[in-house]
Parts: structure tokens; sequence; C-alpha cells
């Protein structure tokens, strides 16, 4: 959980960020809550985020991967990709989420894909599959997040 890894972004994101001095990978993290969840992003881009998340630690009473940690993966990735996809005159706030958990999982690493089903100026909708280390899908989630005009345009 404490490994560190480096998130790769599109260039003209970094280039975006850069020129107003944003430290990309602490404003696209997964946050306090996922930082104690061992959520990790390993890839960033408005098209695509991928998310790797640890089982252990995150398991309900039977030993099984919680449904809740599920979506907290899933919403993070989605958020990602909808505050990529809005730019830094933007903020993303999630108004729905739906989870499909298929199987149980009980060790190991999922992992997390999020990509764009609709893109708009003022929502947009990601599917995240979680999937475990054998590539089965364990969650089918969606997000729609509201864009929001940024109060304080990312300055840091």
């Amino acid at each position: 959980m404490g490994e560190q890894t480096t998130t790769k972004f599109p260039q003209e994101v970094i280039d975006e960020y850069a020129a107003l001095g944003v430290d990309l990978p602490a404003l696209f993290s997964a946050g306090h809550l996922g930082e104690r969840m061992g959520v990790t992003i390993t890839e960033a881009s408005a098209d695509r985020v991928v998310g790797t998340m640890p089982v252990e630690g995150n398991t309900q009473p039977y030993g099984l991967l919680h449904g809740g940690a599920s979506a907290v993966l899933a919403e993070t990735l989605g958020s990602v990709g909808t505050m990529l996809h809005g730019g830094a005159t933007k903020i993303a706030v999630g108004v729905d989420l739906n989870c499909t958990h298929h199987r149980g999982v009980r060790s190991g690493l999922v992992t997390g894909v999020a990509t764009p089903v609709h893109r708009g100026r003022s929502t947009a909708t990601y599917e995240i599959v979680i999937t475990d280390e054998k590539d089965k899908r364990v969650c089918t989630a969606r997000l729609t997040c509201l864009l929001r005009d940024n109060p304080q345009p990312a300055a840091g």
C-alpha cells in the first residue's frame, strides 16, 4: 500500500496543468479515502483511467471484497476521467453511481478501467469494469458526474 507509482498522463494534460503550477498526481489522486484503501491510479486520460486496489483490508465480514470498496474504486476512476475531460476550469461532482457485483474475490489485486459513455459540457458518464487477477469481471459500475465551474482554478 505504501508503494509509489507514477500515473501516466497525456502530454497535453501535463502541459495544461504545469502552466498553472499544479501537481497532477496529487490533484488526480484517490484522495484520503483512496489512500487508506490502497487505490493506485496507473493511467489517466479523459479516454481511459486505470487503477488498482488490494482486496486485503477492503473485505466484508465473510472475507470477500466489500461492494463499497468496489464503489470507491469505481467512483475514483470515473471522477478522474471526468476531471480530465472538464479540464482545469471545471470540477467533477458525482451525482449517480450504480454497481453490479458479479463475483466475489478473497485475495489479490483488483483492477478498474473507466471509459467514457458520454462526455458533454455539463455532465460526463463513465463505465468502470473491475476485474480480478485472472481478468474475470468482478463488478460493472456506471458513474455520472456533474461538471461545475472551478471556483478556484487549479492553483495547487
